[in-house]
């Protein structure tokens, strides 16, 4: 990005044609269709695919688009104001391969990363367990050395693509846990979601972005190669941190496009609706209220941004701005959908208008890749100097 957090040619045209596409291919039928039915969208996923900007971001050398965090996000972004569910599930099918291309072996780059940006398999990131949500050092999986193997037993929650993965990125203990240092000892496996013993359960009646799969996961005596093995043994805590301080503003970046989205659908509403045979854009407080989230979203768009751009320039995200960036876009997108449904009033309780979904959708982006708490807890200790 150039000073001013203006956008390159180059970049304003990948921003134009993810618009495009989303415009084009996000129908409110299939949105609709995918969110009541909770499916996922396999076909729309194959054309994105095809686009390639799915894989915007993996490097050139394996099929990808060679491109950076900023790129990521302004797709994110787009993507997610035309329809949040439908957008992410376009991008979800390579959650987490960051982590392969800073700390896999060359020959697990070449035989997934390669798949990956050619659209073949889906993959996913298995951390969440029962116990270990915010807590994610509190990792109960445990995989045992046996000869050339690995043996994998444990249980896994919240599960992006747990269910249609061809593979996943799981978190295992690989030593007994230290009751005063339990990020110790974690460490990261392939994990082929067709091997013996791997069992997945969708989770269903989930309160927004139904359009992606969620599943609960179990390991039951599944083997697993050496060499599946990622990076180093008992360094997957700090893998993992790594990676959500750079999906951290991915996530900031998809809920400002909820918020941006939802602003739209509302000025577009109060536009065309009387109340007491006046239009609703002519009342005072709803212009103040549509301005007031207007400059919210400026400032978090602003601050996603520029926790992208800093991960440019130091080659490395900044914890603290990745962390501001996230909680405060979610807390932003949160509050422009209520507010936009507020102003759509009774219509806007019911599932065929776009507000509705973008209301159930905008709350994850408070939860996931750590909550708000955590977040705000992060920022607090790294500016007074905790470790």
């Amino acid at each position: 990005m150039a000073i001013g957090f203006t956008f390159t040619e180059e970049q304003e045209d990948i921003r134009r044609a993810a618009r495009e596409f989303a415009e084009k291919e996000f129908t409110p039928e299939l949105a609709r269709e995918c969110d009541r039915e909770e499916k996922f969208p396999y076909e729309l996923w194959k054309k994105c695919a095809k686009l390639g900007f799915h894989a915007v971001d993996i490097p050139e050398e394996y099929g990808g688009g060679g491109y950076g965090p900023i790129e990521k996000m302004i797709v994110m972004e787009e993507f997610s104001a035309v329809n949040p569910g439908l957008g992410l599930a376009c991008l979800l099918p390579t959650f987490g391969f960051e982590i392969l291309v800073l700390h896999g072996s060359e020959e697990q780059k070449e035989k997934w990363l390669t798949k990956l940006a050619r659209g073949d398999v889906i993959m996913g990131m298995a951390n969440t367990e029962p116990d270990a949500g915010s807590d994610a050092a509190n990792i109960k999986t445990r995989a045992v050395k046996e000869g050339d193997e690995w043996v994998i037993n444990g249980t896994k929650q919240f599960i992006s693509n747990g269910s249609i993965a061809d593979f996943l990125l799981v978190t295992a203990r690989t030593r007994e846990m230290d009751p005063k240092a339990k990020h110790r000892g974690i460490s990261y496996f392939i994990v082929e979601t067709n091997r013996e013993g791997y069992k997945a359960n969708k989770i269903k009646g989930k309160m927004g972005i139904r359009a992606t799969d969620t599943a609960e996961i179990s390991f039951s005596n599944v083997r697993v190669p050496a060499e599946n093995l990622v990076g180093e043994e008992g360094k997957g805590f700090y893998y993992m941190m790594e990676f959500f301080d750079m999906s951290r503003v991915w996530v900031g970046a998809q809920a400002v496009g909820i918020a941006k989205g939802a602003l739209k659908l509302v000025i577009d509403y109060v536009k065309q609706r009387k109340a007491f045979n006046v239009p609703l854009a002519t009342f005072q407080y709803i212009q103040f209220k549509i301005a007031e989230l207007a400059t919210k979203i400026e400032a978090a768009r602003t601050l996603v941004y520029r926790a992208a751009a800093v991960q440019v320039e130091q080659g490395k995200p900044d914890n603290t701005l990745s962390s501001m960036a996230k909680w405060y876009a979610g807390e932003v997108a949160v509050e422009t959908a209520n507010w936009a449904l507020q102003f759509h009033g009774g219509y806007g309780y019911i599932d065929e208008y776009a507000i509705n979904q973008f209301y159930r959708d905008a709350k994850i982006t408070e939860i996931y890749e750590g909550a708000k708490e955590i977040e705000k807890l992060i920022i607090a200790r790294n500016l007074l100097g905790f470790r």
